[in-house]
């Protein structure tokens, strides 16, 4: 399979490629130069026409760009950068979409005192910029998946262990 990877400099994608380059065809994207060994071109996920033209020939798109800090930016990769991203999977026919987040995305901080009883369809519960952004991206992807006949999952994680160090880190820094 051909696999468009948005953001894939990021904190999840070296580890995307590790556990796909052997079985996929990889299109890695980012904003940030990378020295790889797979098809690598310079992406800003914000920018439909990047992702569009990087979609090209690809049979699945794996978003995994993010930005936190700057409140325009954040807006325009975490939620436009999803919207880009189901463009260019209607442009293309790309019907396979996975899409990465944060698990508070869905159920705000009251994940922290519980872990049990969240609902499919549990209520916002937005607590800052990161959070919004991404839900607003899930909800994009959402509305716009079943018009277009395509698949989207989304991946949300709470932290991030290295199964080499079994080190814990939190993917909010």
């Amino acid at each position: 399979m051909k696999i468009l990877l948005l953001g894939g400099n990021g904190e999840l994608g070296p580890h995307v490629v590790k556990a796909l380059e052997k079985m996929h065809t990889l299109r890695i994207t980012d904003i940030n130069n990378l020295e790889t060994d797979h098809e690598y071109i310079k992406v800003d996920s914000s920018d439909l026409d990047q992702v569009v033209r990087a979609a090209e020939n690809m049979d699945a798109i794996i978003n995994l760009s993010v930005l936190r800090p700057d409140r325009k930016l954040a807006f325009d990769v975490n939620a436009r950068g999803c919207y880009n991203m189901m463009i260019a999977a209607r442009e293309h026919g790309i019907r396979r979409l996975i899409n990465t987040g944060p698990f508070y995305a869905v159920t705000g901080p009251t994940y922290e005192r519980f872990d049990h009883g969240i609902q499919l369809m549990c209520p916002s519960a937005w607590t800052y910029l990161y959070a919004l952004t991404k839900s607003l991206g899930q909800e994009i992807c959402t509305v716009m998946a079943p018009e277009q006949d395509a698949y989207v999952m989304d991946l949300l994680f709470y932290m991030f262990v290295d199964v080499e160090t079994d080190k814990a880190e939190s993917g909010s820094r």
